[in-house]
């Protein structure tokens, strides 16, 4: 059984249960000052963010013509999320979270503007790769703040419904940044998205500095201690669930949940839809997404039993995806999927918050945060491989056959070690 200290959860007698109707969760949790001023901030952010991803792959296919390099500045970013992210977690444990984030925020403010001055003095890639790199140690530091910080927002009464409505905010803020940049890269170049991206960084200082401190739900701190990162490390090894939860989004996220590699690989070369066709699977996952968060927000409990259920669909749903004849029918497939795939994640940041101790979040939350890095570097490069040398749809229907297995055994492991449901609206962190 994982360690757990106590959430505070037997003070909550207003919590609903979860034989209770399960309408509203969403309005429930927007009825906290707090959760609104959280998400209003987060929205205009994640759009930002998204305009600014944009931004940056076209201006280094422009400059290069290179879907390489443009990979390269992605890895660029991701590395030091890798190397620092546990010292990141263990700093998040420990120092007030709300100071941290004041000053990364502040910092991926300036790298954003710095990014339109590269452009905009044509200074060359190197600027590019300098700044996706500061990007990645500051976003190391960044998210298991974010992670602690959003669970004080919420309170333990209500994470699920949270993250539910968190990855909801993602999707709409995906799918709003994308469209927003690309009319506007297409008209005055990346630097205006640049621009609104650190622009955007100043509403959640803004949020953070008027949140409600009295109300804010306090977690308890580590303390000042000589091996924190071994410590957490340490921790994680003796939290089977935990491990096996990690491991299982390790393998989804690797060889099921890189669609923007095989969606690509499939509108390229069997469904014969080219850049169009590629567009249009790109909006139908965004769109699938948002359904899932939905259906994630109203779920009664985020348990480990979901998570596998999850796991399965989204899996077996893949192989099917390999064999459909056309572009419409896959994209009718990638629906459920990209549902799934949002109540994976829902439920797995629900459970790894959950099922460990307080003092111990960050750090959990900082391997999930490489875990998640891991799966990208890795299962995009397999997938890219496989589809080069077997095909677009064998190299799906290997992944799926894969994840399939690695759902049976999770199945099999952690149902049966992990503890009784909690319900969602008490997933809430």
């Amino acid at each position: 059984m994982p360690e757990k200290c106590g959430t505070g959860l037997s003070l909550l007698p207003d919590v609903p249960r979860p034989n209770e109707p399960s309408v509203g969760r969403f309005g429930e949790v927007l009825r906290q000052y707090n959760v609104r001023l959280w998400a209003g901030a987060d929205l205009v952010s994640v759009t930002g963010t998204w305009m600014q991803v944009l931004g940056v792959n076209w201006y280094v296919l422009q400059v290069t013509g290179s879907s390489t390099r443009m990979g390269l500045a992605m890895l660029v970013q991701a590395l030091p999320v890798l190397l620092l992210g546990p010292y990141g977690g263990a700093l998040a444990d420990r120092l007030p979270v709300r100071r941290i984030l004041v000053v990364t925020q502040v910092l991926h403010a300036v790298l954003a503007a710095a990014l339109a001055l590269a452009v905009f003095a044509d200074a060359g890639l190197w600027a590019i790769y300098a700044v996706a790199a500061v990007s990645g140690v500051v976003s190391a530091v960044d998210g298991p703040a974010l992670g602690r910080f959003g669970g004080m927002v919420a309170g333990p009464a209500r994470l699920g419904t949270a993250l539910a409505f968190g990855s909801l905010i993602h999707s709409t803020g995906r799918i709003v940044g994308m469209a927003a940049g690309g009319v506007l890269v297409a008209s005055f170049g990346p630097a205006p998205l640049f621009l609104w991206n650190a622009v955007s960084f100043a509403g959640v200082v803004v949020a953070l500095l008027r949140v409600r401190v009295a109300d804010l739900h306090p977690l308890a701190a580590a303390p000042r201690e000589a091996g924190a990162v071994r410590a957490g490390f340490a921790y994680l090894l003796r939290q089977p669930v935990v491990l096996g939860t990690l491991a299982l989004s390790f393998v989804l996220g690797s060889l099921g949940r890189n669609y923007q590699v095989t969606m690509a690989a499939m509108s390229d070369g069997p469904l014969a839809g080219g850049a169009a066709g590629y567009g249009l699977l790109s909006a139908v996952f965004a769109a699938g997404t948002v359904l899932g968060a939905l259906v994630a927000g109203q779920r009664a409990e985020l348990t480990t039993r979901l998570l596998v259920g999850a796991g399965l669909l989204a899996s077996a749903l893949q192989v099917v995806a390999a064999f459909v004849p056309g572009l419409w029918a896959f994209a009718l497939v990638l629906v459920p999927i990209a549902a799934a795939a949002v109540l994976l994640d829902t439920t797995v940041s629900a459970r790894v918050q959950l099922d460990t101790r307080e003092d111990m979040r960050g750090r959990v939350l900082a391997a999930v945060g490489v875990v998640g890095s891991l799966s990208g570097m890795v299962g995009a490069p397999l997938l890219g491989w496989l589809s080069e040398v077997a095909g677009p749809r064998a190299a799906l229907a290997i992944g799926g056959a894969v994840c399939l297995a690695a759902c049976g055994l999770a199945g099999a492991r952690l149902v049966r070690r992990s503890e009784p449901a909690v319900p969602a609206a008490l997933a809430t962190a």
